[in-house]
């Protein structure tokens, strides 16, 4: 399973923007809005304790969002978690 994580809307990603600033310097025009994010792969007997993973471990959820994804490239859930 793959866990995408970026972050959340509104979160200042200084590295998004140092790559959006990079790009256009090096020749690439036309990107905007870059998120540099993480991609954490895994193996786990029960997908069904990955939000749980996620929650307690993986993932900041004050900052970021995440999204869970089969290794085969199907959306196997995607989370978000509640703001507060």
């Amino acid at each position: 399973m793959r866990v995408l994580v970026r972050p959340k809307a509104g979160i200042l990603d200084p590295q998004g923007q140092a790559v959006e600033r990079a790009l256009p310097a090096l020749g690439f025009a036309g990107v905007s809005q870059v998120h540099v994010g993480r991609l954490i792969e895994l193996e786990v007997d029960d997908p069904a304790q990955l939000p749980a993973m996620c929650d307690k471990l993986l993932v900041n959820p004050l900052i970021e969002d995440y999204e869970v994804v089969s290794i085969d490239g199907a959306a196997a859930g995607a989370a978000a978690p509640a703001a507060g």
